[in-house]
């Protein structure tokens, strides 16, 4: 494909490519995406429909804040799985069903993205290295390395659900691996995507598929239930447990936040413009709270941008937001089919598995490449006490504690406890050595074995 550039802007225009050009170039962007982001609804309960709904509609309002300048898609956010999960738990203690629970969750995923409008307005005030200092990467890279252990259990239990759901698992696990590593083109961008369509492939040809439901459901129907939203709680509220959700989902949005510095950077990097600058930081920020808060009051996950479309910007060298823009009218159609929705619940067991335990072992190695990119100094005493506490208080209080602990009335999720003693370690200790030998040693003189 012939790529043409304008050198008035600096970046590639794709309206010298032609609509046909383009519309496949929208596909192959929604392709990327695709994968991930409905599994995010599969694995938490939520609607398939509203989530291909409001990443679309999510992704046009995050182009028209950022002022129609930045090439990003935004999709489902995997870093808020244990959030609702753990909503789902203290709803279960409570007697709730996971439908009614998980609106008491979205509102928790709602005041997160409200929480990266407090964040945009701190950075336009006070400037953004100033504000990214309490956000350090050795209190961020832990806590997203909690968020994928601390779901490696889910992922185990899809392996296990069915007498084939573990071979269906190593079929998905094998392709995924094989198109991240020895695929080449838009293959190589979109493995999850592959791994999905190669595993129900086989679980179909094994019989472990039933599609009764998908039969049965509609060509054409609304993409969301309004006892699905968060609307619906405020009928007959639980003050307390909504209270309980907030706090226990509000402080994910702390690394979700630093990650979303992280993609634009990625993006600015790929297409050689500096949007932290222009469009500015702040208004990326707002877009993406603003869809996120949007997503969760009507029942969707969270947003946030993803990488995997920047992957495709990188290998078409088309940087033209035009062609994101096609990709989120794309999936706003594709959420009104009831028939495509249920083609996704009905997902094998095994498949979800398999791509889970990649997926979350993506996310706890994400983490953990935050702390190697960054240099992040472990002969401190200081970075080796936030990181432990992060790590053991997050993963101890999910499996010993089941993911609860309470004051009063209010319970706080592992992670959120984890991530707010981070913090707070992080802002009132002193940088020191771990080993102080190391300093008596350089006095002295002695040299180091």
């Amino acid at each position: 494909m012939k790529h043409f550039i304008d050198n008035s802007k600096g970046i590639y225009d794709a309206r010298e490519l032609g609509r046909p050009r383009m519309l496949l170039l929208g596909f192959q962007h929604l392709f990327a995406m695709f994968g991930a982001t409905v599994l995010v609804p599969v694995l938490t309960g939520l609607s398939v429909s509203a989530t291909l709904l409001f990443a679309g509609l999510g992704t046009l309002l995050f182009h028209f804040i950022t002022k129609r300048k930045v090439p990003a898609f935004l999709g489902s956010s995997f870093a808020f799985l244990g959030g609702y999960a753990t909503v789902t738990a203290l709803g279960a203690d409570k007697g709730m069903t996971q439908s009614v629970a998980l609106t008491y969750a979205c509102i928790g995923v709602f005041c997160a993205g409200l929480l990266y409008l407090v964040l945009a307005g701190l950075i336009k005030w006070f400037g953004t290295k100033k504000v990214l200092r309490f956000f350090p990467s050795v209190v961020t890279g832990p806590i997203i390395i909690a968020i994928g252990l601390t779901l490696s259990g889910s992922a185990l239990n899809n392996c296990v659900s069915t007498d084939h759901s573990w071979i269906i698992a190593v079929v998905a696990v094998a392709v995924v691996i094989v198109c991240s590593i020895w695929a080449k083109g838009i293959i190589r961008i979109v493995p999850i995507l592959m791994g999905v369509i190669v595993s129900y492939l086989f679980a179909l040809s094994i019989g472990n598929v039933d599609f009764t439901s998908v039969k049965e459901a509609a060509w054409f129907g609304l993409p969301f239930r309004w006892e699905n939203t968060a609307f619906s709680v405020f009928s007959h509220p639980d003050w307390s447990f909504m209270v309980t959700a907030i706090i226990s989902i509000i402080p994910i949005a702390l690394a979700t936040m630093v990650e979303h510095i992280g993609d634009i950077c990625s993006i600015s990097s790929t297409t050689d413009k500096n949007y932290l600058e222009d469009p500015g930081l702040h208004r990326t920020l707002i877009g993406d709270g603003l869809a996120t808060a949007l997503a969760a009051a009507f029942g969707a996950p969270a947003n946030t941008t993803y990488g995997e479309n920047t992957g495709v910007l990188n290998l078409t060298k088309v940087y033209d937001p035009r062609v994101i823009r096609i990709a989120a009218f794309i999936a706003v159609l594709l959420a009104f089919c009831p028939k495509f929705a249920e083609l996704i619940h009905v997902m094998p067991s095994g498949t979800i598995g398999g791509i889970s335990l990649i997926l979350y072992g993506m996310i706890a190695a994400v983490g953990v490449r935050n702390l190697v990119e960054n240099q992040v100094d472990f002969t401190k005493s200081k970075n080796v006490m936030v990181a432990a506490l992060i790590l053991v208080l997050a993963i101890g209080i999910k499996y010993a504690l089941n993911d609860q602990i309470r004051f009063g009335s209010i319970g706080l999720s592992g992670l959120a406890v984890a991530a707010l003693v981070g913090i707070f370690l992080n802002t009132v200790l002193p940088d020191e050595k771990i080993f102080p030998f190391e300093k008596e040693m350089k006095e002295k003189d002695i040299p180091e074995k």
